[in-house]
């Protein structure tokens, strides 16, 4: 089974002597996902919840949208994925242009052209049900962090996190990539039949870029905060889409740069 970390040997350096130690690192393996026998994209993951990354993945593509769509989902062999979907679901042939080749820093990287981000159109929300206190925002982060077991043990990891209106945690996923953790996150929520997630906040411990905003939004999420800052594109998304989104999540404070509360 493979692992989420694992143990390297180092010299740790204090002033000028090295001594020789053990560290833990996050681990960064391929996964290929399939819809039967066609390859549709190779990103670079942390190990485990692979099946969620598969369907969040597909959800966020606008491949599936409900998770009826999926039939079957299976590892064929170590690091890839095989999602057999519903004959309702029509695939086109992935073109080698089209194909989603992705790094760990990467949500978008794998679009080869204007015209495949254009096609990822983010929907528009339906007018809010979702009321959460700033008092209640404010502890989020520490909620979040205390949670991420395997970013306390090696520090290299981003976690999603989705939170109700009274701040409870709902679910958590961590990975070393952003998008990843958000894919899963989302994954976990269509394979359960909760999705469109209208009553649930998204909170990310890094920036809020485009790419996490618009797998919020396909997810149907009115809120998303991060402790990190929000690009321009991220910002204009939300607002045309009817998204509350926060950043600079932390220290007792948060810039609300669309929506309100």
């Amino acid at each position: 089974m493979t692992q989420a970390t694992v143990r390297v040997p180092i010299g740790k350096v204090h002033g000028g002597v090295t001594q020789p130690q053990e560290d833990l690192l996050a681990v960064e393996e391929p996964l290929e996902i399939r819809l039967g026998s066609q390859s549709l994209s190779v990103t670079m993951r942390t190990p485990g919840d692979d099946f969620e990354l598969a369907a969040g993945f597909l959800l966020a593509e606008g491949i599936v949208s409900s998770a009826s769509q999926i039939l079957h989902i299976a590892n064929s062999e170590l690091n890839i994925v095989v999602v057999e979907l519903s004959a309702e679901v029509v695939i086109q042939p992935v073109q080698p242009q089209r194909s989603f080749m992705m790094t760990s820093a990467c949500g978008l990287c794998g679009k080869a052209s204007l015209q495949a981000l254009e096609a990822n159109r983010c929907p528009v929300l339906p007018p809010r049900r979702f009321n959460i206190d700033s008092h209640v925002i404010h502890r989020l982060p520490l909620e979040l962090r205390q949670k991420q077991d395997v970013f306390e043990s090696t520090g290299g990891l981003h976690a999603a996190a989705l939170f109700n209106p009274d701040g409870e945690l709902e679910s958590l996923r961590e990975d070393v990539g952003r998008h990843n953790a958000v894919d899963k996150l989302v994954g976990h929520a269509l394979l359960s039949c909760r999705t469109p997630l209208r009553d649930s906040m998204m909170l990310v411990s890094g920036r809020a870029s485009y790419e996490l905003v618009q797998k919020a939004l396909v997810a149907g999420i009115p809120v998303l905060a991060a402790v990190g800052a929000p690009s321009s594109l991220a910002v204009a998304t939300a607002e045309r889409c009817g998204m509350t989104l926060i950043g600079f999540l932390r220290d007792g404070r948060f810039n609300l740069y669309t929506g309100s509360l």
